[in-house]
């Protein structure tokens, strides 16, 4: 004996179940679409927001004495716009490869300005060569070029 219990075939019922379920994809695509464009609108005022950051340091570069020559300042400004537009990129494209690249960026950023001890410096290389051994042994190619859902 079975111990599945036959569902009755009932027209009524199963027309409905299939009314509910196009209702709901409806819905999935029309918030994927409301998701999609938060994404855009996040990017575009990050953009904005990296080129203004983009100006002042170019700024403070020709008005400041000596604003170069404190490079750890210099490099901490630009490193941060270079990381906010990694991030602006993977708004727009969210593939795995993107994603990795801006762990990747994030990570390296992190390992020029830091003052840490060898042993986390010794650590974040261990992550980037981590996400590295992520991007060519986890991940197909195919999947690097498709936009994650």
């Amino acid at each position: 004996m079975s111990n599945h219990t036959k569902v009755p075939h009932d027209p009524k019922l199963q027309a409905r179940i299939e009314k509910q379920e196009k209702h709901d994809h409806r819905l999935e695509h029309v918030f994927r679409r409301i998701l999609h464009w938060i994404e855009r609108l996040i990017a575009v005022i990050t953009i904005v927001v990296m080129l203004i950051s983009l100006g002042l340091e170019i700024y403070k570069m020709i008005t400041v004495p000596d604003y170069i020559a404190a490079g750890n300042t210099y490099l901490k400004n630009v490193l941060t716009i270079v990381v906010g537009l990694e991030f602006v990129r993977m708004l727009i494209d969210t593939t795995p490869a993107s994603i990795l690249e801006v762990l990747t960026v994030a990570i390296t950023r992190h390992i020029i300005l830091s003052q840490d001890d060898p042993w986390s410096i010794v650590a974040y290389v261990a992550c980037i060569a981590g996400l590295f051994a992520i991007r060519r042994f986890l991940i197909r190619r195919s999947e690097l070029k498709e936009e994650m859902v």
